[in-house]
């Protein structure tokens, strides 16, 4: 199994990187992962020792995904480490809350060039290595690009035209025998968000809104972006996957009055 995932930090993007690897030892196939970060924060040395001790072989390399040069650059270093590829998980992706009326043009292109036109370029610079292995692209995309999410800049519109992208995509490549699916997480606990969980009031609130009772983990939202890369689905393309505990489908339950209330 071969594989290169972005954005990959002790959060989601980890998680994703060790289901991979544990499912493709379950499968008997040796897993050789390539880890792609932004170089702006810490090595994800957690993750690394993790994939080391199941017997992967990993490569960590990085580059700011909005710099167009940067994603067909990380599908060649991926490509030639693995000697191709199966599966390409587009995780990496950012948030830069704004009101879109006071929103700059550079927050906004930003965050396109990051979470929706990086997606097309890594899948454009893959489709070849996928072609011949009969691969797959699993996007990471977000609930909040189901659903307006007021006061998130760009972010929802990005992240609806990321599972457009992808449904898109997945349509023009299915004859080749590639496959490609998004996952929109739900409310997640990660590193990223723990200040907010920190807030025990907060999270209990969050919680009575989902109606499985809890927040979700970054190892919710590896299991399905394994699914979909897995052989298990594969029937399955062009699908946005929603891990969100069932919040985004109970909205109308928070109506105050209905009938059963």
């Amino acid at each position: 199994m071969r594989a290169l995932i972005t954005g990959v930090s002790e959060g989601i993007g980890g998680a994703i990187c060790l289901r991979l690897a544990q499912d493709a030892i379950a499968r008997d196939q040796p897993p050789t992962l390539v880890l792609s970060t932004s170089g702006r924060k810490p090595a994800p040395e957690g993750i690394l020792g993790r994939l080391e001790a199941l017997g992967a072989r990993t490569l960590l390399i990085s580059g700011d995904l909005a710099d167009p040069e940067v994603p067909p650059r990380l599908v060649a270093e991926a490509i030639e480490f693995c000697g191709g590829l199966d599966i390409l998980v587009a995780n990496a992706g950012m948030m830069a809350p704004g009101r879109l009326s006071e929103l700059s043009l550079e927050a906004w292109d930003r965050l396109f060039d990051v979470n929706v036109r990086a997606t097309w370029l890594l899948a454009r610079a893959a489709l070849p290595a996928l072609r011949l292995s009969r691969g797959n692209v699993v996007a990471i995309s977000s609930m909040s690009g189901q659903n307006p999410h007021a006061g998130s800049g760009a972010y929802s519109a990005s992240k609806a035209a990321m599972s457009m992208l992808c449904r898109q995509l997945a349509q023009e490549v299915a004859a080749d025998g590639v496959r490609v699916n998004a996952v929109a997480p739900g409310m997640i606990h990660t590193p990223l968000t723990d200040g907010i969980y920190r807030d025990s009031e907060v999270t209990a609130r969050r919680k009575t809104l989902v109606p499985l009772g809890r927040i979700g983990s970054p190892d919710d939202i590896a299991a399905a972006a394994a699914f979909l890369a897995s052989p298990d689905a594969a029937y399955i393309t062009g699908q946005i996957l929603t891990a969100d505990g069932g919040f985004s489908d109970g909205i109308m339950g928070q109506i105050p009055g209905l009938p059963h209330q």
